[in-house]
């Protein structure tokens, strides 16, 4: 007997809700979290709604998945971090968010200190080393 089949329905909200993640609708987010939408869900490519935000800089969006305790050691399927996501795209009030959360510069196959080395992000660097 095989798996029901996903009701179309779920797939278009969790839909909705990494597009919120993404476009960091911080508030509408915050919403379906308090109704029951998990706060690490994660998509087909492994990316949780931390990861999205880290990566579309939303650092408001980003600290509030924080506060309602979404996990920063969450890897995807690439071996990337939020924390990495947010170091690659230089946001440094995410940065600070999420090692303020516990983030492990270095966990991951591609860590956010790889990351930063590999592009030759010192700023970054420097931020990971007065976080660690």
């Amino acid at each position: 007997m095989g798996a029901e089949p996903i009701d179309p329905r779920v797939i278009e909200l969790a839909g909705r809700v990494f597009d919120l993640a993404r476009d960091g609708a911080t508030g509408e987010l915050c919403d379906y979290l308090a109704a029951g939408v998990p706060v690490d869900l994660t998509n087909d490519k492994g990316d949780t709604l931390l990861i999205l935000a880290a990566y579309h800089r939303h650092p408001v969006t980003v600290a509030a998945l924080l506060e309602r305790g979404a996990d920063p050691a969450r890897v995807n399927d690439r071996g990337q971090t939020a924390l990495a996501a947010a170091v690659f795209r230089q946001s440094e009030e995410a940065v600070t968010a999420l090692l303020a959360a516990g983030a492990d510069a270095d966990a991951g196959g591609q860590s956010a200190r790889a990351t930063a080395a590999f592009f030759d992000l010192p700023a970054m660097t420097a931020l990971l080393d007065a976080g660690a």
